[in-house]
């Protein structure tokens, strides 16, 4: 269970980097997990 958790968060992490990376900031906010969590929950 811990593993998927730990799987889980870093696909979390990964997605809102590649979120602003698109945006053109250079630092990850709350906002951009806020904008791939949706999708997030829906792949898991």
């Amino acid at each position: 269970m811990t593993e998927m958790l730990k799987v889980f968060v870093q696909e979390a992490a990964a997605r809102a980097a590649r979120q602003a990376q698109s945006e053109d900031v250079p630092t990850v906010d709350l906002e951009h997990l806020e904008k791939v969590l949706p999708q997030l929950l829906l792949d898991f």
